[in-house]
């Protein structure tokens, strides 16, 4: 027997796929696809939640960029050109100092993006029943889980 995929929900194996209280012989499946249902409350609040992060993430450094230039310019146009540079320096410098931080509020961002903002549902067809095996939003898993059931069915010769 050969695994496919497995996670706690759901697991393809060469000889069935378990999914959701469902027990699929993959000899006995005759066709899989997939449809793209429309967005649930969960798909469109992760919509709301990247909006907000792409806000949080864009709008404060172009506000401290707008503050530095404008201080620096002040200051050039009194003649201190050296309480210029200093501005710009320190800024640069707690620009840099504060980049690590980033590093979490862009991975939401990134995972945002791998989970989709659609819902997937996997369906299949064995002994003339058409059955749908998974619904869920999360497209990366989505994607995995069907990768493993077309090759299962296609090392079964079924279609």
């Amino acid at each position: 027997m050969t695994l496919y995929y497995r996670d706690d929900t759901v697991r393809v194996t060469s000889d069935a796929i378990h999914a959701n209280g469902h027990a699929v012989p993959v000899a006995a499946v005759t066709y899989v696809w997939h449809l793209r249902g429309t967005g649930s409350a969960r798909t469109r609040s992760r919509l709301l939640g990247r909006g907000v992060l792409i806000f949080l993430l864009s709008i404060p450094p172009l506000v401290g960029v707008v503050c530095v230039l404008s201080l620096a310019y002040s200051a050039q146009d009194r003649g201190e050109w050296r309480l210029a540079a200093i501005i710009l320096a320190v800024c640069v410098v707690g620009a840099l100092a504060l980049t690590p931080f980033l590093e979490l509020p862009l991975y939401w961002l990134d995972r945002s993006y791998e989970r989709g903002v659609r819902v997937h549902e996997l369906w299949v067809q064995y002994h003339n029943r058409e059955v749908m095996l998974l619904r869920t939003s999360d497209a990366l898993r989505f994607g995995q889980i069907y990768r493993a059931v077309q090759r299962a069915v296609e090392q079964q010769g079924g279609g």
